[in-house]
């Protein structure tokens, strides 16, 4: 693995991103119809600081932090990338049913795998919107947060604190189904997480919240409400009741640890 020569100018030849839909890139749709997402960002901007840079993605929508555990850890450990990212349990968190301790478990199991097989493992605290859907949700967040924290303590891992991110809380950051980032919200993580590993900073503000705009008028918002239910709320419930997932049967973004090119989409 690689060292660090300074640490304003990082010398890092390869990522290995897990995780959910998040890590994927939902919604930062490109024109062909695949997504994006910060991970890609971030790793167009390492590659460029560092010839024949290495790039795998493994996040694949929907996953709970089981399955990641399952079906993406011990890959991503093999792979003996220089930087591993791991952002996963908020699935679990929003489900009617969650055993916090068994997601506890399982982070811990995650973390305790990847650690040594990384010169910098990045841990996050997951951006959270504003409105009332998410506000049962919360304490459950707050609750996987913390034990981010205290892994990241015990294992020498960077915390990226998304959650405490003014901008990333304004809804104008989110798509319409109210559950993932628009491009300007991952183009945000991105810098995050560049700024984390010691690169110089090419946005001072992301943190910062967009400029402050007249509300919807009250009309508008019901017809926003109603519209975001019947599209993206009630097939997401239906999905949890009948225990099925967006990612069933998709495989990874990025099953494999390559020279970055970027991403074109699934093959034919």
């Amino acid at each position: 693995m690689q060292t660090n020569p300074s640490p304003t100018t990082p010398s890092y030849g390869s990522l290995v991103a897990l995780g959910d839909s998040f890590t994927e890139g939902m919604s930062d749709l490109l024109p062909d119809g695949t997504y994006r997402g910060w991970a890609d960002l971030l790793a167009a901007r390492m590659a460029a600081h560092s010839p024949g840079f290495r790039y795998a993605n493994l996040a694949v929508r929907g996953k709970l932090i089981g399955q990641i555990v399952d079906e993406q850890v011990d890959v991503a450990a093999a792979m003996g990338a220089d930087v591993i990212t791991l952002v996963g349990g908020l699935n679990d968190t929003l489900r009617p049913k969650c055993d916090m301790v068994r997601v506890r478990d399982l982070l811990t199991e995650a973390v305790e795998k990847l650690a040594p097989h990384c010169e910098r493992l990045v841990l996050m605290r997951s951006p959270g919107r504003q409105g009332p859907v998410l506000e049962r949700f919360r304490p459950r967040m707050e609750e996987l947060f913390a034990c981010v924290d205290d892994l990241a303590a015990r294992h020498g891992a960077l915390v990226v604190d998304l959650y405490g991110a003014p901008s990333l809380a304004d809804p104008r950051m989110w798509d319409v189904d109210r559950l993932h980032l628009t491009s300007e919200g991952h183009r945000r993580v991105a810098e995050a997480v560049w700024q984390a590993l010691g690169y110089d900073p090419a946005d001072t503000d992301w943190r910062t919240p967009l400029p402050a705009t007249v509300p919807p008028r009250w009309v508008a918002r019901r017809i926003a409400d109603a519209r975001f239910a019947r599209r993206h709320l009630l097939p997401w419930i239906g999905r949890r009741l009948t225990g099925r997932s967006a990612g069933d049967g998709r495989p990874a973004k990025r099953p494999e640890l390559l020279p970055y090119v970027p991403y074109e989409g699934p093959r034919a």
